[in-house]
C-alpha cells in the first residue's frame, strides 16, 4: 500500500492536471502509485547523454549520481541521491519539488519525462 507522502503527491499531480488541462502530470500520478520495484532507476551518464542544455525533466523514480552532467538542466523526480543532487547543481542545473514543477510549468509544456 502507497504511502501517506505518495498518496499526497497522487493527489496534487491529479488536480493539476484536471486543472491546467495537462494529462502529463495524470501519467506521472498513475507511475507513482505502481509498485517501487516497476519505479525507474536513472543515472546522471544517462541523462547527460539524452538531453541538452536547458531541458527540463521528470525521473518517475531515483537518480543516482553514476556519471557527470556537463550542461544544465532543470530536474525533478521522486527521488534523487545526495550525489546526484552534489553534481546537477555543479553543473549549473535546477532540482525543484513535484510541486514547484507544476507551478513553474502548470500545463507540462516542454517537460519531459525519463526513465
Amino acid at each position: 500500500m502507497a504511502n501517506q507522502t505518495v498518496l499526497h503527491m497522487v493527489k496534487d499531480l491529479k488536480q493539476a492536471s484536471k486543472k491546467n488541462d495537462a494529462p502529463i502530470w495524470s501519467k506521472l500520478a498513475s507511475i507513482a502509485l505502481k509498485t517501487s520495484s516497476s519505479k525507474r532507476v536513472v543515472n546522471l551518464t544517462k541523462i547527460n547523454n539524452l538531453t541538452k542544455d536547458g531541458d527540463v525533466i521528470f525521473v518517475p523514480g531515483k537518480i543516482l549520481g553514476t556519471g557527470n552532467l556537463s550542461h544544465k538542466i532543470t530536474l525533478s523526480s521522486f527521488s534523487i541521491s545526495v550525489n546526484a543532487a552534489k553534481k546537477v547543481i555543479q553543473s549549473g542545473g535546477n532540482i525543484l519539488k513535484f510541486n514547484d514543477m507544476i507551478t513553474k510549468f502548470p500545463t507540462g509544456k516542454g517537460v519531459m519525462i525519463l526513465g
